[in-house]
């Protein structure tokens, strides 16, 4: 199914400011009906994520996406008011509470701010090199914050907060994939454990990986995605309301670390190759913000081997020049190839070694 929601005023086109244009609008809708069709031939090379019995259920067939401009229309296509469970993708959020409520300092004195290069669930760094988890949207992370959150907030707390963000009072805990994570969480038990034993963890760890597991195994479509990677885009400001979330430096912090550490031990590949920061979860849900431009949400259960959507990032990947939605994109810097070819005669003419 395919659906353009016009509810942000009667523009054209998708204009996002004097400098940045998505496209013209039929061209938009060009270019992600053709991304669409190219990534789902992705999907057979991935897999659902069996490790969670319940998320082992999903069609792995599925596909949809919310482009979500800070002006112009809405661009709702495939499967983008499916629910599926946030997983990772909630450790934005949790970031951005504890970020409020913490402070920056306290918060990086439990995670720090690089790149693991490891997979998301990996306990190596923190055991062997590392005195706390690499960042905060590694799972080590997300439990380092919970650790932080649990003494100052609720689920409800946190579930208030996300429906608001997310503009979808329909985000609900889904019970049957909570249980279905509690009973089979060793891995995040045992991260949690060793946390303790490191002393990042002070609270119980078992009410700890229960705070942390409802977060997961929250509620979400890709259009919630997509108002919530819009706000971050807009600087923190919901553009609609003019209602402000976060201050400018906590969105840029998220914003930076969706970049570097969103796509697990993929971050780099997907920043070269994508330039879009994004924030991904085993659930299918990938949650993209294209500075100053747009919010988007993806989902695509089927995975690829780092627990990323395989059809989402083709689908990003093939649409993120094309819509002008690179971190990097500048129509001043767009050069085309000639001048390219100009530098790699430039190049081989200095006789540089």
């Amino acid at each position: 199914m395919t659906e353009i929601e016009n509810n942000k005023g009667q523009a054209e086109d998708l204009v996002i400011d004097k400098q940045y244009r998505l496209q013209e609008k039929s061209k938009a809708i060009e270019i992600i009906k053709r991304g669409m069709d190219i990534a789902r031939e992705e999907i057979p090379k991935g897999r659902v994520a069996t490790y969670i019995p319940e998320l082992g259920k999903v069609d792995p067939h599925q596909l949809g996406i919310v482009i979500n401009p800070l002006k112009g229309e809405k661009i709702c296509m495939g499967d983008y008011d499916v629910r599926f469970t946030m997983q990772s993708v909630c450790k934005v959020i949790m970031l951005i509470v504890a970020l409020e409520l913490c402070g920056r300092e306290a918060v990086f004195s439990k995670v720090g701010m690089e790149p693991s290069g490891e997979a998301f669930d990996s306990l190596v760094e923190l055991d062997v090199s590392n005195s706390k988890p690499y960042n905060p949207l590694i799972n080590s992370g997300g439990l380092a914050l919970c650790g932080l959150l649990l003494p100052e907030l609720s689920f409800q707390d946190i579930l208030r907060f996300t429906r608001s963000i997310c503009s979808d009072p329909e985000i609900v805990l889904d019970e049957v994939v909570y249980q279905s994570e509690m009973k089979t969480c060793s891995r995040n038990r045992s991260i949690a454990y060793l946390l303790q034993s490191k002393g990042i963890l002070k609270k119980d760890v078992e009410d700890t990986l229960r705070f942390y597991t409802k977060m997961c195994s929250m509620s979400a479509t890709a259009d919630s995605l997509s108002n919530l990677g819009v706000i971050l885009a807009n600087d923190g400001v919901c553009a609609e309301t003019g209602k402000r979330f976060m201050p400018s430096r906590t969105a840029r912090i998220v914003k930076t670390l969706m970049l570097t550490c969103g796509m697990y031990d993929g971050s780099g590949s997907f920043a070269i190759k994508v330039g879009i920061p994004t924030k991904s979860g085993v659930g299918g849900g990938l949650l993209s913000v294209s500075d100053k431009r747009a919010g988007i949400g993806v989902f695509g259960p089927a995975l690829d081997t780092q627990g990323n959507s395989i059809a989402g990032c083709k689908l990003l990947r093939e649409i993120s020049n094309d819509l002008r939605l690179n971190l990097f994109y500048d129509p001043e810097w767009n050069k085309e190839t000639e001048e390219e070819n100009d530098i790699i005669r430039g190049i081989r003419g200095s006789h540089v070694i």
